[in-house]
């Protein structure tokens, strides 16, 4: 039978990607709010609208199925179940008070399936309800967010991710992203479409985000710990790969904690079974820790004995545990000065659509530049706005379906 969901590289063909397009929520960015919302400056609406459909269409060209997530939310809240999880989960804030909460959740009750996915997604503002007046609504200023908006779901791949036949659902740090995960984990819970689709990690876990999360080769993923995903988030995550028999190697990679730099793909992404392209400025000091299982001593996931190797440079411990003899490496730009541009607007930051050929922003022309020199074709795409969030087209898709990477005997 053919798989309709996983993944088990980073480079087999891409079938089906999950995507958002950016909609109202990101008219709810101002000056005063876009640090708080994780924004490096305010977007020009509709001129990200075109980019992301010109990126869609780039990847329908390719004969990917696109996915959009506000589509699939609106169809799992169809359902009477789905739709009280998912506004107990936009109900549980603190900040909200009983009184509003019993009144925004009344009101919530009464929306069609379209109307709630708006609200869950783009927010509502105190100065919008007409009800639920109390002692909070009185003292929060008019345009305070009741529920906040997420603009960040435009970066479809922090949520979730596939491994194999199996999607782990991610456990977002930053509070203004936390509302993301259980979104996501909704739609692939109680979507017609993925319902009985193995599921590992969770919202409620360690913090795990899918941009740290590299699928190296078919078992050997390699996972970031920095800025997002913790030390803690890092094993849980190893632990459930092993005992799922996901992985046979987890390289946990130690990234700098700053917003340059805030996942493993800001830094190195595969465009190749064996070809990386990585940020030069960190490509000698970048090193990785192999995990693997030692023994097991029960059936549960942490019964697992773990044997955690010494660090060694990421190209020599990738290399050695996807079983190559070397994974080699693009750099971004040709000095540092160029390469620190260029990774700042997402020059490592690629979508790979098969082996060697990959989605990338037009104006990092210097990387792109390398990457043809190393036999990658490059499907350059617009993204002046969609990049003010700091993400790139890899950031911006969530492989749901790879074909699978060929043996190395066939």
């Amino acid at each position: 039978m053919t798989a309709t969901h996983g993944a088990d590289s980073e480079v087999g063909r891409l079938r089906t990607v999950l995507l958002h397009r950016p909609g109202p929520e990101l008219k709810r960015l101002t000056p005063r709010n876009n640090d708080k919302l994780l924004f490096d400056g305010i977007p020009w609406v509709s001129r990200a609208q075109d980019e992301h459909d010109a990126f869609a269409q780039a990847l329908r060209d390719r004969d990917v199925e696109v996915l959009y997530l506000t589509d699939l939310l609106t169809e799992t809240l169809a359902s009477a179940d789905a739709r009280e999880a998912a506004i107990a989960g936009a109900m549980a804030s603190l900040h909200l008070g009983d009184t509003l909460r019993a009144y925004l959740t009344s009101a919530l009750r009464e929306q069609s399936p379209e109307e709630l996915c708006a609200f869950l997604t783009a927010g509502v503002r105190n100065d919008e309800v007409r009800g639920g007046h109390g002692l909070v609504t009185s003292l929060l200023h008019h345009d305070d967010f009741l529920i906040d908006p997420l603009p960040n779901l435009l970066f479809t791949r922090d949520s979730s991710v596939w491994v194999r036949d199996r999607v782990a659902i991610t456990s977002l740090a930053m509070p203004a992203r936390e509302r993301e995960t259980q979104l996501t984990e909704l739609i692939y819970s109680r979507h017609p479409r993925f319902v009985g689709t193995p599921a590992i990690h969770g919202w409620q876990r360690e913090h795990v985000e899918g941009g740290d999360v590299l699928l190296l080769a078919p078992g050997v993923v390699a996972v970031g710990v920095g800025e997002r995903t913790t030390p803690a988030g890092a094993e849980r995550l190893a632990r459930q790969l092993f005992g799922a028999g996901l992985a046979d190697t987890v390289l946990a990679v130690p990234i700098t904690q700053e917003r340059a730099t805030m996942h493993l793909d800001t830094v190195c992404t595969m465009v190749d079974v064996d070809k990386i392209v990585m940020y030069p400025n960190v490509a000698d000091s970048l090193t990785a820790i192999a995990v693997t299982v030692k023994d097991r001593n029960g059936d549960a996931d942490a019964d697992l004995v773990l044997e955690v190797a010494e660090a060694q440079p990421f190209l020599v411990a990738a290399a050695k545990a996807m079983s190559i003899d070397t994974l080699h490496q693009i750099d971004t730009g040709l000095d540092p000065v160029t390469a620190e541009r260029e990774q700042w607007d997402d020059g490592n930051n690629t979508l790979a659509l098969s082996p060697r050929v990959a989605v990338a922003y037009e104006r990092n022309i210097e990387t792109n530049t390398r990457l043809e020199e190393a036999g990658i074709e490059v499907v350059a795409i617009a993204g002046s706005e969609l990049g003010s969030g700091r993400g790139g087209p890899r950031c911006m898709s969530c492989p749901v379906l790879r074909d699978p990477l060929p043996s190395p005997a066939g």
